[in-house]
């Protein structure tokens, strides 16, 4: 296991690219709702479909799947609590190319874009909302409108802006 103190420079102040955390339930965020992850330098957001329960197995399988979806070159890292869902990290590392970094245990701030996206989810998905029942069209159409909202931190772009930027200047 790699602690979060442990990343590289280029990770920690966001100047590469690349996913953040994850999140659990039946859905993650990179940790609540289906497992959501999103890049750091755009706020992305995807939703990691997890109807069957957070095995490590079942976890391992769906991060896989939705990483396999980005380029190589976004997603280089991803930001993990420090919860036995991820207990087969260097399965998926070995898998995608992607290094896992785990959080201090107790240390939300240590994941603050991560810990905003769940407040945002919240808005879709109450405390307590069994994700189970929610299906993977239902979760991209959310994410799909949380990356459609412009951010303050981005100067008021939109994260689907952002990432085709990035898309666009790796062309």
């Amino acid at each position: 296991m790699v602690m979060i103190s442990d990343r590289p420079a280029e990770v920690t102040d966001r100047a590469v690219p690349g996913p953040g955390k994850a999140t659990s339930s039946s859905a993650r965020t990179t940790s609540r709702p289906s497992a959501p992850s999103w890049k750091r330098a755009t706020r992305y957001t995807m939703l990691v479909h997890l109807p069957l329960g957070r095995t490590p197995d079942k976890v391992r399988d769906a991060l896989i799947d939705t990483m396999s979806r980005l380029p190589a070159h976004l997603r280089r890292s991803l930001t993990w609590d420090q919860g036995c869902e991820m207990h087969r990290h260097h399965e998926f590392t070995l898998a995608t190319g992607t290094q896992v970094y785990f959080c201090d245990p107790h240390s939300p701030w240590q994941r603050g874009s991560n810990e905003n996206t769940n407040g945002m989810l919240r808005q879709y998905f109450p405390k307590g909302t069994d994700l189970s029942r929610h299906d993977r069209e239902h979760l991209d159409a959310v994410a799909a409108e949380l990356n459609g909202r412009p951010r303050k931190t981005l100067g008021w772009d939109t994260p689907t802006e952002r990432l085709a930027m990035l898309l666009t200047e790796a062309a």
